[in-house]
């Protein structure tokens, strides 16, 4: 068995184009970079991220929401501001309990997937659907929201009249986004790395200063508190009073929206990876719990009230420089670095949204083109997908975040219920293994309690404000995922019925051994893993040519997909695994009484590696002739070309236009 390796001598010769290459692909090398080189030993360990690069791409959408989600509460509150000072204590603790909550579930699931895959493992798959649809359409918002908040904070210092320029730059930032995280994750965080820091830096700047400045003002309004909470209670009643805390907690909801991207991630993380996920969760608690607590309360302190085309944060940091001499320049800073960091919060949705995509595709819930890797070995269809959706989103709601955070945060509270109601489940179920169990549910409860409370009453409330548009848009994609499935599993069964036994050879059947003469007549045979429609087209090479080659050479390219590359050594077990599929087929082969031979490529695309691969044989063989399977249907349908793969069609008219005679040999399935 020859293997021919991605970014060696042999396949830069073979593939290679250079200089000659087609302007499209000179225009995407100068965008998005080279291909990585996959025998690169520590390709895995260059991919991935430690912390505190985790804490930049992930929780940084979780930072970011302290620039809408404590706003939303402290509007909420009306004349009744007071109730600030209980509010930011109990938006803290939150942020607390989920992350405690979450950095358990990151024991649990080392190899990520965050809420799917916790909700398939734990409530069964189509819990773990529901949970995934959400996640899907709750990242599309991430990015949408992050952007659309971006907008408002760069144009909050800027005339009235500028602000119609404000959609169209959303748009191009979005299409940046698109642009960066196709060059690869890493890649992309370290270029945003000093924008998020710089984001914290102002605001702690902001929040610990103005905390001081008004340190006085502070004492006087907590001893005001009660007197005004008494107030309140004469005219509000205890019911009304918890009701309008209550509410005001639960609108402010987008505070918390971030929190399960760590888990979500964790495939990206740097190992040993638990270790770094927990971490990672640690940074943006601590974060996220001071920045939105701290600015609930410089908003009480500071007498800060919402003023037409600026956001409260602007107004905070105007009022702020007012009496802390650090001029305009702060102010201007401070906004551009809360909308800086906000384009980084979309970097969430670009990271996780696609990784989320992929774990559905390979369990067939949405198409399995979804799972593959680009040459920089990002999942670019996913990518790709996010970026669009948003930016239909983006378009259809103006931009609009008092109207997307709705949106957004009933899906994130929609996963955050489903996974508390997994974890508690699973310790329900190890009560009698583990005498701890009721240590260990207590946080996850506690979070359900929480979580579900913000989901109700942002659904009741906020129904018709825009919940109802994101319910229906999550229903559509539970049942479009089912459709999907249910295709993918009729065809399954179908193939299964119409190849079964042929995998299996009469033991007694003759045996030739030996290698192919590369002077002779030879069928290359392009298969995939080892199964009946790989036996099946192998069969029909010999139905239809008989008696004409004296030779087979069994060739087959690895795909790399995200459900394969989870860490190191995952490629060459791949490549492993591979070239035994393709041993079972030399066996046949030699069974059946021909001279038998292997080749083996791995790559991200099928495609352009089996290209390589076969222009590479056609050079050791003098004539070849190419053979591969292709699935059609009696009533092709436009769908079709969507799920099912067309590498048969495209690797045949690119061998042609090389001259080598290429065969597509059906396999029919009726419907």
């Amino acid at each position: 068995m020859a293997s021919l390796q991605p970014g060696s001598d042999t396949s830069r010769a073979v593939g290679a184009r250079g200089k000659d290459a087609p302007l499209s692909k000179r225009v995407r090398r100068a965008l998005i970079g080279p291909p990585r080189p996959l025998d690169d030993k520590g390709l895995f360990h260059k991919v991935t991220l430690v912390a505190v690069l985790a804490w930049i791409g992930l929780g940084a959408d979780g930072l970011s929401s302290s620039a809408y989600g404590p706003e939303e509460a402290f509007r909420t509150l009306g004349a009744h501001t007071y109730l600030a000072i209980g509010l930011a204590v109990v938006m803290a603790a939150t942020v607390i309990v989920i992350s405690i909550a979450y950095s358990r579930v990151i024991e649990h699931f080392p190899h990520g997937g965050g809420g799917y895959v916790v909700a398939t493992k734990l409530l069964g798959e189509r819990a773990g659907l529901v949970s995934g649809s959400a996640l899907l359409v709750d990242y599309v918002l991430t990015i949408t929201i992050s952007i659309a908040a971006a907008g408002d904070a760069l144009f909050s210092f800027v005339p009235i009249e500028w602000h119609s320029l404000k959609l169209p730059i959303e748009v191009l930032l979005v299409v940046g986004m698109i642009v960066l995280n196709l060059r690869g994750v890493r890649e992309s965080v370290l270029v945003l790395a000093p924008i998020f820091f710089l984001f914290v830096i102002t605001h702690f700047v902001l929040i610990f200063i103005g905390i001081g400045v008004q340190r006085d003002h502070l004492v006087q309004t907590v001893s005001e508190a009660s007197r005004d909470c008494r107030a309140g209670l004469a005219t509000l009643g205890v019911g009304g009073m918890a009701l309008l805390f209550t509410h005001a907690y639960s609108l402010g909801g987008g505070t918390y929206t971030g929190i399960e991207a760590v888990s979500n991630g964790l495939a990206i993380m740097r190992a040993p990876r638990v270790a770094t996920g927990k971490r990672t969760m640690a940074y943006m608690a601590a974060s996220l719990a001071f920045t939105a607590s701290g600015l609930l309360l410089c908003y009480l302190i500071w007498n800060v009230s919402p003023v037409a085309g600026k956001t409260m944060n602007a107004v905070l940091a105007e009022r702020f420089v007012e009496r802390v001499p650090l001029g305009s320049g702060f102010v201007v800073l401070t906004m551009l670095a809360e909308g800086a960091i906000l384009v980084v919060a979309a970097q969430a949705g670009f990271m996780d949204g696609p990784r989320v995509l992929a774990n559905m595709a390979v369990d067939s819930w949405v198409p399995r083109r979804c799972a593959a890797l680009s040459e920089r070995l990002t999942t670019q269809n996913g990518i790709v997908l996010m970026g669009l959706a948003a930016l239909a989103a983006l378009i259809a709601t103006r931009g609009d975040v008092r109207y997307l955070v709705v949106m957004y945060s009933i899906n994130v509270f929609l996963t955050f219920s489903m996974t508390e109601t997994s974890m508690c489940r699973f310790w329900i179920g190890e009560r009698r293994q583990r005498r701890d169990w009721w240590h260990k549910i207590g946080i996850h409860a506690v979070g359900l309690a929480m979580c579900a409370t913000i989901l109700c009453i942002t659904v009741i409330e906020k129904f018709s404000e825009g919940g109802w548009i994101t319910l229906t848009i999550t229903v559509g994609v539970v049942g479009i995922c089912l459709l999907v499935r249910r295709h993918y599993t009729s065809v399954a069964r179908t193939l299964e019925r119409a190849f079964e036994g042929l995998e299996k050879i009469p033991e007694d059947a003759p045996f030739v051994a030996g290698q192919p003469d590369p002077s002779l007549p030879v069928a290359v045979v392009l298969v995939g893993g080892f199964n009946g429609f790989g036996v099946h087209t192998t069969l029909n090479v010999f139905r239809a040519f008989p008696q004409h080659f004296k030779g087979v050479v069994f060739a087959s390219v690895g795909v790399i997909d995200s459900g394969v590359f989870k860490g190191e050594g995952s490629m060459e077990a791949l490549r492993e695994r591979t070239a035994a599929a393709l041993d079972d087929y030399a066996r046949i082969g030699r069974r059946l009484g021909i001279a038998c031979t292997t080749r083996v490529v791995i790559g991200t695309d099928a495609v352009e590696e089996g290209e390589k691969l076969c222009l590479a044989i056609a050079a050791e063989f003098s004539r070849p002739t190419f053979f591969a399977g292709q699935v059609i249907f009696g009533r092709e349908a436009w769908y079709h070309r969507l799920l099912h793969n067309q590498t048969a069609y495209a690797l045949q008219r690119r061998l042609q236009l090389a001259g080598l005679s290429t065969v597509i040999l059906p396999a029919r399935v009726s419907n």
